[in-house]
């Protein structure tokens, strides 16, 4: 095809466009609250100590807010709340220890209508991937509240329960040192002069210590005295501990009586089982909803243990506690123990 330009006319040349590269829009910050002005829901995390709490803020869209340290008294529990709630919307708190060194904390949450789930430490992998700080520990607390990983509802320690279970400490800890006396005395027994030893090697264990306990001794001028005055020493430790132990069962009785008494009525169950029931079930029973959660608190839920292609009809349970041991004992008079001890649970509240 011919043109009519010109063969000397050559083409001029075509100036390039520059290329227009579309931005992104900015990104709204996910701390802010969105464009309909709905208000910025918060979700704190506390890693708990002795003498100062670290807590964390998220918000609902998982930003991180914050975090700050308070002291662990009761205006540092004020200063804490009052941090958290200026951030928006305060709907849940995970806290790790609420029955340890965040007991205080989680009493002072819950007085002022705040949501609690108790959260247990990192996993091994996120420690290893993060690093471990009370601020990271804070933040993981709080990303497990809003992720609902963390559901365990705390212990409330405000009611009978509570009463109960400082005194059941004390006496447990009271028969540990009383079990400990015992065995030593039984051991300086062994070792004794042998004079000594034949005079106490043949007598029972309570005789032993009322023997012991009756030994008189002056200035310790021999082995055989500085013995003596052991043994007398270990025996009269052994009667104040076992009056304290009677004194605390008493207690137990009298409080398991006036706060679940249908729990003595029952086959195999004493006041010490019923008590550690009480304490396992706490001051808020409604935490159990079904036998299943009643099992899985007392250790016994079974779990499944196939693995790939080796598969397993079976199941196992977890290594039992110390209400599971109990009830095992409960277990050897009634068959049904779980269904009957879940039904007394749900009607001891």
């Amino acid at each position: 095809m011919l043109s009519d330009r010109p063969a000397d006319t050559q083409t001029p040349y075509r100036l390039r466009r520059k290329a227009v590269v579309p931005t992104m829009p900015k990104r709204i910050a996910l701390s802010n609250p969105d464009r309909a002005g709905e208000p910025l829901l918060v979700f704190g995390g506390v890693d708990t100590h002795a003498d100062t709490h670290t807590v964390a803020a998220i918000s609902h869209l998982g930003a991180m807010l914050g975090h700050q340290s308070f002291p662990a008294t009761a205006k540092g529990y004020r200063q804490l709340y009052g941090w958290l709630a200026g951030h928006g919307t305060l709907m849940r708190v995970g806290m790790e220890g609420t029955s340890s060194y965040g007991a205080g904390l989680a009493a002072a949450l819950t007085g002022h209508g705040v949501e609690l789930v108790e959260v247990n430490r990192p996993a091994r992998t996120t420690r290893r991937a993060r690093g471990k700080s009370d601020p990271i520990d804070a933040e993981a607390a709080a990303r497990a509240g809003l992720a609902g990983v963390a559901t365990a509802v705390p212990k409330t320690h405000t009611g009978v329960v509570e009463e109960i279970r400082v005194i059941f400490v004390a006496r447990r800890g009271a028969v540990q040192a009383r079990t400990a006396a015992i065995n030593t005395l039984h051991q300086m027994i062994i070792t004794a002069p042998l004079q000594l030893r034949a005079q106490l090697q043949p007598l029972t264990r309570t005789q032993q210590i009322t023997a012991c306990a009756a030994l008189h001794t002056g200035d310790i001028t021999s082995p055989t005295r500085a013995t003596k005055l052991a043994l007398r020493r270990l025996a009269r430790r052994i009667g104040h501990l076992t009056a304290e132990i009677t004194d605390a069962t008493n207690d137990l009785t009298t409080l398991v009586q006036a706060h679940a008494p249908h729990l003595l009525t029952q086959v195999g169950v004493g006041s010490l089982s019923a008590a550690q029931l009480l304490i396992t079930a706490g001051d808020n029973p409604d935490q159990m909803t079904s036998p299943a959660s009643f099992a899985a608190l007392c250790g016994t839920s079974p779990i499944p243990v196939s693995s790939g292609k080796t598969g397993v009809s079976d199941e196992r349970c977890k290594w039992p506690n110390t209400l599971s041991c109990g009830l095992a004992g409960k277990g050897r008079y009634d068959r049904n123990t779980v269904g009957r001890e879940s039904t007394i649970i749900e009607g001891s509240g």
